[in-house]
């Protein structure tokens, strides 16, 4: 007679291979491992959870007020579901069902009224919240606006403060306290604008202005991204929104006028090729009206636009 038993294998040296006492347990621990970090990295600090503004403050009350609202169906459905198995075990002797497996009036009234109830509910919070929240609405605050113009491009954040006359890279200076008027655009593929701190994600496309209001409540350093793939340093293309106080900002603003390079036609054509990981850095001066002739160079030829060859005409020439 075969002894049709599988005998484990053995290693070089000729002894028998131990991997058949591996605890089966082992790959679910691993699971439970990442899980957990998972979990850990998901509670960093630094996010729409952690509001410092008054629009991600908001954004949050209305995320906490809409799962309280599902959550009236979802935990009575759970219990229920829990009563019901326990009610009609097979052992429960008073356990009845009514003769009529067609219609039950109770039964359909609550099935049908309490998530009618909790959709019109849902549906109120939501819009009422979704039109105080519109991106286009002005901050009211005691301080000065302040405007930056954003531009998106392969694969980095251009920010040009047209009232300053200066523009920066990768990087987001702004007085705390004060509201900030963003126009966005793209000149490249559409992308994606969020400083989950500050709230309201919003798309920069090319040939079209967006608009955004936005602000820091206290000073701090908020980390910003773009929430939409747009090619190989899409995972780059990030900045750091720096609200500072208002004697700060300004000294800012006296340094990047005194160093840095201009940010003229040429150096903006050379700012439109592609690179990645793009360190921070200013400009001290704006050729006249950038962020207008962007716009209207990609409406012009949107095509080149999403090939990643945007361009910047020359400006006008007064007279011509």
């Amino acid at each position: 007679m075969h002894d049709w038993r599988f005998a484990a294998p053995e290693a070089p040296d000729g002894r028998a291979s131990n991997a058949q006492h591996e605890p089966r347990h082992s790959s679910l621990l691993r699971w439970l491992a990442v899980c957990a970090a998972v979990l850990v990295s998901s509670c960093h600090p630094a996010g729409i959870l952690d509001p410092q503004g008054p629009i991600a403050s908001a954004e949050r009350l209305l995320l906490i007020n809409s799962t309280g609202i599902m959550l009236v169906v979802v935990v009575p459905v759970i219990l229920a579901t829990l009563g019901f198995a326990w009610w009609y075990r097979s052992s429960n002797p008073r356990a009845n069902r009514g003769p009529d497996w067609a219609y039950q009036g109770a039964a359909e009234f609550v099935v049908w009224s309490i998530p009618a109830l909790v959709v019109i509910l849902l549906s109120g919070v939501n819009w009422i919240g979704a039109h105080q929240l519109d991106p286009r609405t002005p901050i009211p605050a005691d301080a000065k606006p302040l405007r930056v113009d954003v531009v998106s491009l392969d694969w980095k954040w251009l920010f040009i403060y047209p009232d300053q006359g200066i523009a920066a890279v990768n990087q987001l200076v702004v007085p705390a306290g004060a509201p900030v008027r963003f126009r966005l655009t793209s000149a490249t593929v559409m992308n994606s604008f969020f400083v989950p701190q500050l709230g309201s994600q919003i798309y920069t496309m090319a040939g079209m202005t967006t608009h955004l209001n936005l602000l820091a409540d206290q000073p701090g350093d908020y980390p910003g991204l773009s929430a939409n793939f747009s090619g190989d340093g899409f995972s780059d293309m990030r900045f750091t929104v720096k609200a500072v106080s208002v004697g700060e900002f300004d000294g800012w603003v006296a340094q990047a006028r005194g160093s840095g390079s201009a940010l003229d036609d040429p150096g903006y054509a050379e700012l439109t090729k592609p690179s990645q990981a793009v360190a921070p850095k200013t400009y001290r001066s704006v050729a006249p009206k950038l962020f207008e002739r962007i716009v209207d160079q990609t409406a012009l030829d949107p095509e080149k636009a999403r090939a990643g060859k945007a361009w910047c005409p020359p400006e006008p020439q007064a007279g011509g």
